[in-house]
């Protein structure tokens, strides 16, 4: 049935703007639609109040705020939150990240992790969450279920990655074949588990070029195709990252993975700190968007996103809390959804 609340309310209806609403009336629908945000003694408001068969009232000194929403969470990373400082990306992941990543193999120790992190998340007010699993099949599934038990709607992605030099090789896909058809799997097992709620959804998600081969990438783009997914993964993240996709495809990060089919309405790329005009023209041109995590740019990838310009210009854009999750942290903000 509709639903009203009311509650003093902080909310940004613009990128620019706070606004602070001491005595709101909020009209919601049977679909969880918002269909009105008013002051209580003004005469909209007093009509909703009127007409409300019942009005749900938020408890005395508290404030309520719209769900945050995270569109980039490296989930196994966080039993090292706050530590790695030392390393370079590069580095990083092969002599920190991996190895802790290849542990949630493990579902003992992977599901208390992802209780902690779907209930930590939840309450420091982050209700939507994009999240990085890891390559192992179970793993991604129990983070499904958490977020699906927690009441946190989410998108959770299998991580494929398959590249021998870009991956260690007791941590990744045994081939390409073998990451779209675990990728495929995953999608299938988070959709059971949602069945129909439209809380929790698969999300096709390639670690970033330098860990994945060719062949996996145009899979992993036709199966996003075949099965109707959003897509994740970085581009151009730092500038190793930027010159390894020169150097290997002769064109950046963005314009590869839109020839291997990735960039697609709703894609999300991660930090994106050195994507060119021409990237930013084929972004617009395929609905893709960049989410931004500025304390982690600062820190290691040479850049510095120049979010106003890219906001006068119409990018589709948001925050993100980091990308390494046990790397750097960086407070919630604004977001969209992807």
């Amino acid at each position: 049935m509709p639903l009203t609340v009311r509650a003093h309310l902080l909310q940004t209806p613009a990128p620019d703007r706070l606004e602070a609403v001491e005595d709101a009336v909020i009209a919601v629908d049977d679909d969880g639609v918002i269909l009105a945000v008013e002051h209580a003694e003004s005469p909209a408001g007093a009509a909703l109040l009127a007409g409300a068969s019942s009005v749900v009232t938020a408890p005395a000194g508290s404030v309520l705020l719209p769900g945050l929403v995270d569109l980039h969470v490296h989930a196994p990373q966080w039993p090292q939150l706050g530590t790695g400082l030392d390393l370079p990306l590069e580095r990083w992941l092969f002599e920190y990240t991996f190895p802790l990543e290849a542990r949630f193999a493990d579902l003992s120790f992977a599901r208390p992790v992802w209780a902690d992190l779907v209930g930590g998340l939840l309450a420091h007010g982050t209700t939507t969450a994009v999240y990085f699993a890891t390559v192992d099949l179970d793993a991604t599934t129990a983070l499904a279920e958490a977020a699906l038990a927690a009441g946190q709607r989410a998108y959770v992605g299998r991580v494929a990655m398959d590249h021998p030099q870009g991956t260690p090789e007791w941590y990744r896909d045994a081939s390409a074949d073998e990451g779209v058809a675990a990728s495929a799997r995953s999608i299938e097992a988070i959709g059971a588990l949602d069945a129909g709620r439209g809380l929790v959804a698969p999300i096709v998600t390639p670690r970033f070029t330098p860990a994945c081969t060719d062949e996996l990438l145009r899979g992993l783009g036709e199966l996003a195709a075949r099965a109707g997914t959003l897509v994740q993964t970085h581009a151009s993240e730092s500038d190793w990252a930027h010159g390894h996709a020169l150097e290997r495809f002769g064109q950046t990060d963005c314009a590869a993975l839109d020839g291997f089919g990735l960039l697609r309405r709703g894609t999300v790329l991660h930090h994106a700190n050195h994507v060119t005009d021409a990237d930013a023209a084929l972004l617009r041109e395929r609905g893709a968007g960049i989410a931004h995590c500025p304390l982690s740019n600062a820190y290691f990838a040479n850049a510095v996103l120049p979010v106003r310009r890219l906001v006068a210009e119409g990018w589709r854009w948001a925050l993100a809390r980091t990308s390494q999750a046990g790397r750097r942290r960086a407070c919630s903000g604004r977001r969209t959804r992807p």
